[in-house]
């Protein structure tokens, strides 16, 4: 290596670690240890692409510790939240979910402007290897927005602006300065221009979370010193933000600066939210514009009488904390052509009683967890003709506590979605958390045929990669779907269910419903399996009534147990009739097994339903009913 560039990397890596020394209180043990000696120098070089993953799965691994406190609690408290939702985003979906979306609106501008190449030479030109080309869209395709709104021929970069709502330690805010670049390069600009522009008037972000806002705007900043060595020198900063939280601040503190009730009724709307900012970070929006030019006036206007006191120095403090706020609260109230973020995941059970009350307020279609809310929010976010890109949880696709949200998704267009799974996320193993990212564009086109990986099958991240990015070579493979939207609504629930076939959607479309031919309904939960269950080879055979058809038989044959079915591995037609469970004398046991407060732990439900002949399946699976 040569000498200057190994002695400007030493450099870099010590200011790095100064910058750590902010986040730990000794680096002479754990990952701040690690840090300093066991990674070399040169992955710190900023153009061998390791800085953002080096911070990222650092602030991450920073956070295990009060992550595991957190989650052996029944609510976490607003200190808790930045731990337990922050997950690192794998870089592949990073670069698809921006390709797929900055990099997809920058192609709408190209031809817009009268770019004769197809998408997927575009594509192809920039290096984007994570874009996936749309499907031939036929002529019944309507966009229901004239022409003249769809012109985008007059864009320029610098009005093109990408928003990351929870930017943890800033990964697609720094891939997305990588995209940004060759725009401009493309355009003619120089990388010391780009650069400035970049940060100035392109990329913002926001986090609950001062420290990865710190990691955020290190990152950033670091990012454009690669293209433009004074950049540090210069008075551009990254447009990032840690939400203030301002509860010691209230309209009386600045009472000799209001003139009316008028004037105290849009201070007090505007720092109400603030005053739990750590609980609802970006979620915070206004549903009506607040009166911007009253809030600035009492920001910085000036009392009468100048001399120096201690009412007048408190005053001016609280002006520079009020005048932060607003800042913060017009970007909050302003719109992106681009959203992109991996949002926190939390349920309603998890949520502290301050979060969940706002988030039911707010975002009724989406309470159940912190990361639909999101969706909704970054949605609004985002500006007309303009798309958003998240990676989630899967379970909007389906549940009905998320039906109004997947009615109101069907006022955008899906463009395309890569159906993930689980273990989308190398560090989170087993078969619980079942993700998918995907793309939208905020406009309604309601023939669209969007474009569906589904890569469920795949078992590890590096094989869910290679498996999409085969998907863009071959369009014929079998767990890639092209499907109308439209489809959707046809099933009862709007579940999202792009691999479900013509066939089946006309069943449902002229089909009888199972309601009119038979009852579905829950069976029972013993709240304790192994206590009340065995298989049925673990018991005593004359123990075991299997031809009981109704609870009096089950009674009168003074037998202890029953044939249960539970689930278990996949069967295409029939098995799984393996369990027996505990149902001496109409379930005595199980009726009377309680908490220690005397309330019923089991749940007995519909027992008029118990020893018919049913058709029953698993309430869980990862795979598809058949």
């Amino acid at each position: 290596m040569n000498p200057y560039v190994y002695h400007t990397l030493s450099t870099l890596k010590s200011h790095i670690i100064k910058k750590l020394l902010l986040f730990t209180p000794n680096y002479h043990d754990g990952v701040i240890q690690q840090l300093i000696t066991t990674i070399p120098v040169a992955d710190f070089d900023v153009a061998q692409g390791g800085q953002v993953e080096i911070i990222g799965w650092l602030y991450q691994y920073y956070n295990t510790e009060p992550k595991d406190l957190a989650f052996k609690k029944k609510k976490y408290a607003k200190t808790d939240i930045p731990a337990v939702t922050q997950l690192f985003t794998p870089d592949w979906i990073v670069k698809y979910m921006v390709q797929n979306s900055l990099g997809r609106y920058w192609i709408d501008v190209l031809k817009s402007k009268g770019d004769t190449r197809n998408e997927h030479a575009i594509a192809n030109a920039y290096g984007w290897q994570y874009y996936m080309p749309a499907a031939d869209q036929s002529a019944a395709s309507t966009i229901k927005i004239n022409s003249e709104q769809n012109d985008l021929s007059n864009v320029e970069i610098e009005d093109i602006t990408l928003i990351d709502a929870a930017t943890g330690s800033g990964h697609i805010l720094v891939y997305a300065f990588d995209v940004f670049m060759q725009f401009y390069e493309n355009e003619g600009f120089s990388k010391r221009e780009a650069a400035q522009l970049i940060i100035k008037k392109n990329i913002f972000g926001f986090d609950i979370d001062t420290r990865a806002f710190q990691l955020t705007y290190f990152s950033l900043v670091m990012k454009a010193r690669e293209f433009d060595r004074r950049f540090l020198n210069s008075d551009v900063q990254p447009k990032v933000f840690d939400i203030p939280e301002t509860a010691d601040l209230s309209s009386a503190d600045f009472h000799e600066l209001i003139k009316n009730s008028i004037e105290k009724k849009e201070l007090d709307e505007l720092l109400a939210p603030f005053q739990y900012g750590n609980n609802y970070g970006s979620l915070i929006h206004f549903k009506s514009q607040p009166n911007w030019k009253i809030l600035d006036r009492i920001a910085t206007e000036q009392v009468g009488d100048t001399q120096l006191s201690f009412d007048s120095i408190n005053l001016e403090y609280n002006q520079a904390k009020l005048s932060r706020v607003i800042k913060i609260a017009k970007l909050l109230n302003q719109e992106f052509t681009v959203g992109v973020m991996n949002p926190p995941y939390m349920g309603s059970s998890k949520m502290n009683l301050i979060l969940k009350k706002y988030v039911e307020s707010n975002f009724p279609d989406s309470k159940s967890d912190l990361f639909a809310a999101f969706m909704e929010r970054l949605r609004m976010f985002v500006s007309p003709q303009g798309y958003y890109s998240m990676i989630t949880q899967h379970a909007w696709m389906f549940l009905s506590s998320y039906e109004k949200l997947r009615k109101s998704l069907r006022h955008d267009t899906f463009i395309n979605m890569a159906h993930l799974g689980t273990r989308a996320f190398e560090e989170i193993g087993g078969e619980v958390v079942q993700s998918t990212t995907f793309v939208l564009k905020k406009q309604e086109n309601i023939n669209y045929v969007g474009t569906y990986e589904r890569l469920v099958d795949f078992d590890s991240q590096s094989k869910k990669e290679t498996a999409y990015l085969e998907a863009v070579k071959d369009n014929g493979v079998n767990y890639l779907y092209r499907t109308n939207q439209a489809n959707f609504s046809k099933i009862p629930g709007n579940p999202i269910a792009y691999w479900a076939s013509d066939n089946l959607i006309h069943d449902f479309e002229i089909g009888t419903p199972m309601d009119d031919l038979v009852d579905a309904r829950q069976g029972l939960a013993t709240a304790d399996n192994k206590r009340f269950l065995r298989m049925w080879y673990e018991v005593a055979n004359q123990r075991i009534s299997f031809h009981s058809k109704s609870i009096d038989e089950s009674i009168q044959s003074n037998k202890k147990w029953f044939p249960c079915n539970k689930g278990g591995a996949y069967r295409k037609w029939y098995g799984n009739y393996d369990y027996v469970v505990n149902w001496e004398n109409d379930g005595y046991e199980i009726r009377n097994f309680n908490w220690p407060n005397g309330k019923q732990r089991s749940v007995i439900r519909n027992p008029s339903y118990y020893f018919r002949e049913a058709i029953t399946w698993s309430d869980i699976t990862s795979g598809t009913l058949v």
